[in-house]
């Protein structure tokens, strides 16, 4: 458990790198299209080994588990992405995180709904905690007016996120995470590929010098890193975490990727959001504690957020 609990803290700390080092890329003027298709092809690529590995010859399982795959790929990966990095290219990096993170309430808010069944008073809580959280994020009456398209961005993440969690919900554990991930990466990549040379998403690659705190790098030192720790070395060591702590319990601890992203873009880029913004974070951080301390004890919404493939969307 000690050891599990260390590598998911790590897996949020370079997790929580890919917003700063994506912000670095989008301000010499990459596009957060290019930025996502550079991140999901290098990755991809890299993946691609272990995940053969990872088969030892049942090939079998891909084809038994394609639309696992496509979905992932398609939602939880280039969906997901891109529209996080579309978000940080107008907001700061925790207030788009932040955003992001609204997906377990948004579970709640659809299950509500759709079921007509009250949650239990703890997950209510949760998710009004985090609702008035929203509210001072977006710090409405601040002297600072913050970007709504940035904001739609951020939310169209969580609703990414959330239908994410309930795809896989729903799947079973015939296929290895690491080749969920690396397929799912690969169809990530696809799709960006596909969208460039149709027009339809905007490609703008820079190779323009970036600045990382107080360094000037040369542009493949954040792109590398995005690929590389935030993306490789953060799924490797989520799914071992995962595996150690059950996927539960380690989608809990991976809301400290939230503070570890702030930290990150306060050292590297010197952007920390206001004190107002602070208190919302800490109001919906706290909020889905709430929801998740609740699904813990296993009184409310089990399934939805227990992802049976053990492999968490990259932000």
């Amino acid at each position: 458990m000690a050891s599990g609990l260390g590598i998911a803290l790590f897996s949020s700390a370079v997790f929580g790198l890919s917003g700063s080092f994506a912000k670095a890329l989008l301000e010499t003027g990459w596009t957060p299209g290019a930025a996502v298709t550079a991140r999901l092809t290098g990755a991809a690529l890299i993946l691609a080994i272990p995940a053969a590995v990872a088969l030892r010859g049942r090939w079998h399982q891909l084809s038994e588990n394609w639309l696992t795959i496509l979905l992932f790929g398609l939602i939880g990966v280039a969906a997901c992405q891109l529209f996080y990095f579309n978000a940080v290219a107008r907001l700061s990096v925790g207030v788009a995180l932040l955003l992001e993170y609204l997906a377990p309430v948004i579970i709640v808010l659809w299950l509500w709904a759709a079921s007509r069944n009250r949650p239990r008073p703890l997950t209510i809580a949760g998710t009004l905690l985090s609702l008035g959280g929203l509210i001072l994020v977006l710090d409405l009456t601040g002297s600072v007016k913050i970007d709504v398209g940035g904001v739609l961005w951020g939310i169209a993440a969580a609703v990414c996120l959330a239908i994410y969690f309930f795809i896989t919900a729903k799947e079973n554990d015939t296929l290895p995470p690491m080749v969920l991930a690396s397929g799912g990466l690969m169809v990530g990549a696809a799709v960006m590929w596909l969208l460039a040379a149709t027009g339809l998403l905007p490609m703008a690659f820079s190779t323009a010098d970036t600045k990382l705190g107080p360094w000037l790098t040369p542009w493949w030192i954040p792109l590398g890193g995005l690929i590389l720790m935030a993306t490789v070395l953060a799924y490797v060591s989520g799914i071992m975490a995962a595996r150690a702590l059950g996927s539960k319990v380690a989608s809990f601890v991976s809301l400290t990727e939230v503070l570890f992203a702030v930290i990150w873009a306060w050292l590297l880029l010197g952007e920390l959001p206001g004190p107002i913004q602070l208190l919302g974070g800490l109001l919906i951080v706290g909020g889905v504690v709430l929801v998740r301390v609740d699904e813990l004890r296993g009184v409310a919404l089990p399934a939805p957020l227990d992802h049976a493939n053990d492999v968490e969307p990259v932000p």
